[in-house]
């Protein structure tokens, strides 16, 4: 009795362990399915990423150059603008620089007409001081009309109104008008021994010949 039954518990447990190793077999296979799957997508994704890497270099350069030709439109269109404010502020300068030429040249035309007007009531004063006496260089009006006087040609050389040196000079027909001649004088021929009548120069311009005698 005792014999059968280890005999029967002994093919239990070979039972036992056979369906345990029938068992073990489908879990080892699982595993190694498991691996392979894990394998074959780890090499799938290797595989997109391999080929997503030049899509996106592609993308990368594709930004790079839109990026480039905005630049280059931008510099273009700022270079243009450029340009036109270049042109703009020069254009403007030449202008304003002309105005003010025309400015200065017509207040110097007008300074020219009234200093003409000016010249032959400052002939008159001298004319008028040069009759003085001497007894009457201290008179209350021979001191007022000196006075005038020196404020006329003080405002005159403020206006760079210069007298033209004459006599003692050498004829220059640019600047003397010759309306004596003098033969008699120990001079040089063509100086001028007297000045009849001042000269003026506006700014380097005559404004009144002198008119003198000359030497001959």
């Amino acid at each position: 009795m005792k014999d059968e039954e280890l005999k029967k518990s002994s093919e239990e447990q070979g039972t036992e362990e056979t369906t345990a190793g029938q068992a073990a077999e489908p879990k080892a296979s699982e595993a190694e399915n498991t691996k392979e799957e894990q394998t074959g997508a780890g090499e799938d994704a290797a595989a997109d990423e391999a080929k997503e890497a030049p899509e996106a270099e592609a993308d990368a350069d594709a930004g790079a150059s839109e990026k480039t030709k905005l630049e280059k439109k931008y510099e273009a269109a700022l270079n243009e603008q450029k340009d036109k404010y270049l042109r703009l502020y020069a254009e403007f300068d030449n202008y304003r620089k002309r105005t003010d030429k025309e400015k200065a040249q017509n207040f110097d035309f007008g300074a020219r007409e009234v200093i003409e007007k000016l010249l032959p009531i400052i002939d008159n004063f001298e004319r008028a001081l040069g009759t003085v006496e001497k007894e009457d260089e201290e008179d209350a009006f021979t001191k007022g009309v000196r006075g005038i006087y020196k404020q006329i040609q003080k405002m005159l050389e403020d206006l760079d109104v210069k007298e033209i040196p004459a006599e003692g000079e050498k004829f220059d027909p640019n600047l003397h008008n010759a309306v004596m001649t003098d033969t008699e004088s120990d001079v040089e021929e063509d100086t001028i021994t007297q000045d009849l009548q001042k000269g003026y120069t506006y700014k380097g311009q005559v404004v009144r010949h002198s008119m003198v005698k000359v030497k001959k």
